[in-house]
């Protein structure tokens, strides 16, 4: 399928792994030139080259900045003048009960999750405007409409990227520009599968992870763990001209976990 994104600039945030690197795949496959974004310059390098070893013509380019800051973002903004498509990807986890979360730990899930997108939408996002081409998807989750209690500051930092796309979405009115938010489910990334294994460490891995959705996802209907490339094409569609008339929506690819619409 011809997605229609050959040469549009691509960045991604913390795209060394995961999701992110799964995107970054993805959108290489299909000729784009990806910005590959990590905090350190080894986990960029290992990233490109894992591109480079399926798509050895892949056009990337390095970004080494922690998103997930303030100083991070202005680099990227003072190195990277346009993209065509903004993925604000990153993003952190932690299981913490919520009489144990203290202040530092919302702050930290406030800033890493949600301004990261934010300094990159005010900057690329206004850019796309004038120039009236592109798209910016934001990666949230299920639990922004299924909270989880053993994580509610990371669920209500997903719920608040569902209200910021979409009041961006609001900006794009008469544009060729678009914003969307991708929910996905419980999807194997290293982290992910890392903690599974832990808290079942006596169970082989796919038994581990069956059992897992079984305790806390049994509204699954899929049954399984997604695989980080079933998120990365629903980011490519999202991307294309083919998605044209997708915009201030909520596309859900987590299995068919979280009822009704």
């Amino acid at each position: 399928m011809n997605l229609k994104i050959k040469n549009k600039t691509v960045l991604i945030s913390a795209s060394t792994g995961g999701i992110g690197l799964a995107t970054a795949m993805a959108f290489a496959s299909e000729g784009a030139t990806v910005i590959v974004n990590g905090r350190t310059s080894t986990a960029v390098r290992i990233a490109i080259n894992a591109i480079r070893n399926n798509y050895p013509d892949a056009d990337l380019l390095e970004l080494v900045a922690d998103l997930g800051s303030k100083d991070g973002c202005d680099k990227a903004i003072s190195e990277i003048p346009f993209v065509d498509i903004l993925v604000n990807n990153i993003g952190i986890y932690e299981p913490v009960p919520f009489f144990e979360e203290t202040d530092e730990d919302w702050y930290r899930l406030i800033e890493i999750n949600i301004m990261s997108g934010i300094r990159l939408s005010r900057h690329f996002l206004k850019q796309m405007l004038l120039k009236d081409t592109g798209r910016v998807i934001f990666i949230a989750s299920e639990v922004a409409l299924n909270p989880d209690p053993a994580m509610a500051h990371y669920s209500a930092t997903k719920a608040m990227q569902l209200s910021i796309s979409r009041s961006l979405a609001e900006l794009t009115k008469g544009k060729q520009v678009t914003v969307n938010a991708v929910l996905p489910g419980p999807t194997a990334t290293e982290g992910l599968v890392k903690f599974i294994q832990d808290i079942h460490a006596n169970l082989p891995r796919a038994e581990a992870e069956k059992k897992f959705i079984s305790e806390n996802r049994s509204s699954s209907l899929i049954q399984r763990l997604i695989q980080p490339n079933e998120i990365a094409d629903t980011i490519l569609f999202l991307s294309s001209p083919n998605a044209a008339a997708i915009n201030g929506a909520i596309l859900k690819a987590e299995g068919g976990i979280v009822k009704g619409n």
